[in-house]
């Protein structure tokens, strides 16, 4: 809630006439708790979650109009039905899960000092914070997917992830629910460490969920604007990872490859990538047709 009664009020602690945002920021928050505002996050992400996958079921469902070609794995097709059942798995667990982390861990965002009042943060300000988020739930991220991927991580949490061995959009937060809580530390650490406004922190949360929706989707459509990003993995990077399993030593990071090239773990994926590319050479030579993205076989792709 905002400290001011009127927009001049406001104007006056500025020193200055509030911009369109913050004058729009003021007569939406200004008679809002701050509990109120932060509890926005389970509205966005139940909307994220509903409502960015729905493009991807209909392109899983239409894929003979021309997005087959697309599909990374395109052996591998799924129901409506079984899209839905997805569905259900995950908004179960953000009932359960998400949704009473999120009511209770207020306290924490008041203490690290995620600011809901005036003046709004520049274009540039939000963009630096986005950038650094990023970058920390990404490292923070690459670790904990490697322990998930030990012997005890991998068969008591970390399966029930990959169940999905040609991922869907969908099923981008289907997990372990001890495993929803660890990944929402890297997520935490960012506004923890550089803290900014509540706008921002939204920001933080839609985008990143959005980002593994994209990363999760199946398909490795050439107009993704994601491609221009240096260092971003995508659709195909962690396609992989879920297509070689339990037994995957690649790819671990969750949003960039620098950790994968840095720490020697995307060998596999690399290699794979060297295989398809002599495979096309060898089809184009021959005068064969690939209709498609497709795998060689996984005993071969494994990280050494």
């Amino acid at each position: 809630m905002l400290p001011f009664e009127t927009i001049e009020e406001a104007a006056t602690f500025l020193g200055r006439n509030l911009t369109v945002a913050e004058t729009l920021w003021f007569n939406y928050s200004a008679k809002k708790s701050d509990y109120y505002l932060y509890c926005h996050n389970i509205l966005f992400l139940f909307l994220i979650f509903s409502v960015v996958p729905v493009p991807l079921v209909f392109v899983e469902m239409m894929r003979s109009f021309g997005f087959d070609k697309y599909k990374i794995q395109p052996k591998v097709r799924l129901s409506l039905s079984d899209m839905f059942r997805c569905y259900k798995d995950v908004m179960r667990m953000f009932v359960l899960v998400v949704g009473p982390l999120q009511l209770v861990s207020y306290p924490s965002i008041k203490m690290i000092g995620i600011r809901m009042g005036l003046p709004l943060p520049s274009a540039w300000e939000i963009l630096a914070q986005l950038g650094v988020y990023f970058m920390i739930e990404d490292y923070t991220n690459y670790w904990i997917h490697r322990f998930l991927h030990g012997k005890w991580g991998y068969e008591k949490i970390h399966r029930v992830h990959h169940e999905y061995t040609a991922p869907i959009g969908l099923a981008a937060p289907y997990a372990h629910w001890a495993e929803v809580l660890i990944l929402g530390i890297p997520s935490f650490l960012g506004p923890a460490i550089v803290p900014g406004h509540m706008i921002t922190f939204w920001l933080w949360i839609a985008l990143r969920q959005i980002e593994a929706i994209e990363t999760h989707s199946g398909y490795d459509f050439p107009w993704t604007p994601t491609r221009y990003i240096p260092f971003y993995g995508g659709a195909d990077y962690h396609d992989y990872h879920h297509y070689v399993g339990g037994q995957s030593q690649s790819n671990f990071a969750s949003v960039f490859t620098y950790c994968d090239y840095i720490y020697g773990t995307d060998k596999g994926y690399r290699y794979h990538k060297k295989v398809l590319r002599k495979l096309k050479e060898d089809s184009r030579t021959n005068g064969a047709q690939n209709g498609g993205s497709y795998y060689v076989p996984t005993q071969d792709l494994k990280s050494e």
